[in-house]
């Protein structure tokens, strides 16, 4: 069995596309999140995570779980799995890109190619929910 990464990740969606940033680096955009640190509850680190890396403030009353998606770790050895708690949830504040994040941008089905694994996956199902453009 191979090890397992813990991640929470914010849906954000805007005129049928959903929000992905990309950190320093990287070529690959993810779903904005991250992974919790010590005894942190989800929504703790929902609101940790997006507050370091898009500047705005989660409102922890308006998050609700859209579900749970696990894949292959993107960049691991082959065997890593990541499990994704993911949230909508609404949020004050103007988003930009902070600390190790260089860009923001918002995705549809024809950026899925950039994007990894796991969030293929949640894209996926957001879109069979409320589709994207």
């Amino acid at each position: 069995m191979g090890s397992m990464i813990d991640k929470i990740a914010w849906l954000h969606l805007e005129n049928g596309a959903v929000l992905c940033s990309r950190s320093k680096g990287k070529d690959a955009f993810y779903l904005p999140g991250g992974k919790r640190e010590g005894t942190e509850s989800d929504l703790e680190t929902l609101v940790r995570e997006v507050r370091e890396e898009l500047s705005v403030e989660i409102d922890p009353e308006s998050a609700k779980l859209f579900g749970m998606f696990r894949a292959e770790a993107h960049g691991k050895a082959a065997g890593v799995i990541v499990r994704m708690s993911c949230y909508t949830a609404d949020f004050h504040g103007e988003l930009h890109p902070d600390n190790e994040i260089e860009e923001l941008a918002w995705f549809t089905t024809a950026d899925m190619e950039r994007i990894s694994a796991v969030d293929k996956l949640i894209c996926t199902a957001l879109h069979d929910k409320e589709p994207l453009n």
